[in-house]
């Protein structure tokens, strides 16, 4: 595989290989220099190190309680106004229902997101979790990212380690990863100028961890941001994950503009995301997992990007809708047959994995973990 590179190519797939960290100047490289196809060899190497021939996907539901939100971040085609013709917001028997839907499904968890609803006072972000968990408590319930929790604090006046224990009493399990964006400040304040600043993002999940809450990480790219943004993003997460250890997985999200004030950027195509994937996997030498989020990605980049440096394509996905409201034309939802089958086609073993990575044992619609 070397054979054919050039010298500083050869320098930084050796570190690679060696199992050696990169340097920012390093993930400089692997951005502006280094070949695709190089990038995806270097990629499934460290992958398959880690996680073997294995794909991961677990049986999920998504609810996003409203649309209804106080910020108006440029490239967000979900929020809403309240008094906007598509704004809605779930009721106790909505959200109950929707529980119920994922039980009947075999779901081992529900995801939760969604708008900051300005008249909607903590104790309404707090019951929607409580009615997940009283409703199923055998469901897995991921929910609200660190720009939410940062909402709560400043509307509760609470610091917050407290809001996050109110949510863990009510039945929070683990947290997703949404709201970093890019943590490049002079990015952030053109992308989502009033939101929580990178600074919130990483103290709450520092804080989630030593909560012992697991969490998730993301990035979003392909809009302004430019190569060394992404690579100090990965970076920083880095830096987070040697001191914490509570990052779960990382999912690289390709930013889609339909229907978004900044719907003249052009989506990144699918040699972007194959790039970012792979390097993402490269720099991210503590993160156990990568994920590769068919809904955005579409099924064909997804199965590509299983040797790529992901393993993991995320689930059954039922009822998205923020990416679909940019314009994802991915169906809403899968079957497991057919995500057997989009993992069998990539030549990859497909695992059912939970929310913590732990392996399910199914018998129908009921389920064990190991």
């Amino acid at each position: 595989m070397l054979d054919t590179l050039t010298t500083e190519s050869r320098q930084v797939a050796d570190k690679v290989l060696a199992g050696e960290r990169l340097s920012f100047e390093d993930g400089m490289f692997l951005e502006q220099s280094m070949d695709l196809h190089t990038l995806g060899q270097l990629a499934n190497v460290v992958r398959e190190q880690k996680n073997g021939n294995v794909a991961y996907y677990n049986t999920n539901i998504h609810l996003n309680p409203t649309n209804v939100c106080v910020y108006r971040c440029r490239f967000c085609a979900f929020r809403s106004d309240l008094k906007d013709e598509k704004a809605y917001t779930f009721d106790e028997a909505g959200i109950r229902e929707r529980v119920l839907e994922g039980q009947a499904a075999g779901a081992t968890e529900i995801h939760v997101v969604g708008g900051l609803h300005h008249r909607k006072k903590f104790d309404w972000y707090l019951d929607v979790v409580r009615t997940i968990h009283e409703t199923c408590p055998k469901i897995h319930v991921k929910a609200w990212t660190p720009v939410e929790i940062s909402w709560f604090s400043f509307i509760t006046k609470k610091p917050v380690r407290w809001v996050l224990e109110q949510l863990v009493d009510a039945g929070l399990g683990s947290m997703p990863g949404g709201g970093a964006e890019i943590f490049d400040p002079e990015v952030r304040k053109q992308l989502c100028e009033h939101k929580a600043d990178g600074d919130v993002w990483f103290d709450v999940h520092r804080t989630a961890h030593e909560l012992g809450l697991r969490s998730n990480a993301t990035m979003l790219y392909g809009h302004i941001e430019e190569p060394q943004h992404r690579i100090d993003h990965l970076i920083q997460l880095r830096d987070l994950q040697d001191e914490t250890g509570g990052f779960q997985t990382f999912i690289p999200l390709a930013f889609h503009p339909d229907n978004t004030e900044l719907h003249t950027i052009q989506k990144p195509d699918g040699l972007v995301d194959l790039k970012t994937m792979a390097i993402s996997r490269l720099m991210l030498d503590n993160f156990e997992h990568i994920k590769a989020y068919w809904i955005m990605l579409g099924e064909q980049t997804a199965q590509l990007a299983l040797s790529y440096g992901a393993d993991d394509i995320d689930g059954t996905v039922v009822h998205e809708l923020i990416y679909h409201d940019a314009g994802a034309e991915t169906p809403e939802g899968k079957t497991v047959e057919q995500l057997h089958q989009l993992i069998h086609e990539a030549g990859r073993d497909p695992v059912e994995r939970d929310t913590l990575y732990r392996r399910v044992t199914r018998n129908g619609n009921e389920w064990t973990v190991a």
